[in-house]
């Protein structure tokens, strides 16, 4: 019997923290996730999207969003807002913390001077690429205000994005989520506007969720 190795082997394994063991184990990876998201892929990017979720989910959606017009609501995320602390996301049961919120897909929230995106819970199994649009449109409610200038250039911002994920990430287009099924009918409308917001802007109009709204909000002054 080696003693050296048998003591070398033992001293390698002390030097690995138990943590990153348990972690890597914990991880699962999704069957809709896009093939470059491996398990020691989001282990890679974990030190840059921890600040703002656990889910392996949702920093995939983050990583998605390089390279979109998302990026912009990615940068937010991270930090870059009016809080200047990254949001935190989170899947929840809307209707926890209103009734009316139920039906929800998302809901931006802002506790004192922290940021929070939270998710419809049923979302949760969606594939990242829808996730990576629905974020891209909440990231941008970064205060109390809001308006139907603002849902609108956030309905419009998710549905650009949408269009981007399904070029660079097919795959994401998953008719079994409901998700999906709201992205898929934001890009019709945009597409039917000739990638504009003429048709979303009409579907903003005509939501009763929206109807007490003003018509615009600090930042989104035009409509």
């Amino acid at each position: 019997m080696n003693l050296k190795k048998i003591t070398i082997t033992l001293a390698l394994i002390t030097m690995m923290p138990l943590s990153a063991i348990a972690k890597s184990k914990d991880i699962v990876i999704p069957q809709n996730f896009p093939a470059k998201y491996t398990k020691e892929y989001i282990l890679e990017v974990t030190p840059l999207y921890k600040s703002v979720s656990k889910e392996p989910v949702v920093m995939a959606a983050l990583d998605m969003m390089i390279g979109t017009t998302g990026e912009f609501s990615r940068n937010a995320i991270l930090g870059n807002n009016l809080s200047q602390k990254p949001v935190k996301v989170e899947f929840k049961n809307l209707s926890e913390i209103d009734s009316k919120y139920a039906n929800f897909d998302a809901l931006g929230w802002k506790k004192g001077r922290q940021l929070y995106i939270y998710i419809n819970a049923k979302h949760k199994d969606a594939p990242p690429g829808a996730l990576a649009a629905l974020l891209s449109h909440e990231a941008l409610h970064q205060d109390e205000y809001n308006s139907i200038a603002e849902e609108t250039y956030a309905w419009t911002m998710e549905a650009a994005v949408w269009c981007e994920i399904l070029r660079i990430y097919p795959e994401s287009n998953e008719n079994l989520s409901a998700l999906v099924n709201r992205e898929n009918n934001l890009k019709k409308m945009f597409e039917k506007g000739n990638y504009s917001d003429k048709y979303i802007k009409k579907e903003i109009r005509a939501n009763s969720g929206y109807k007490n709204l003003p018509q615009t909000s600090p930042g989104f002054e035009d409509i």
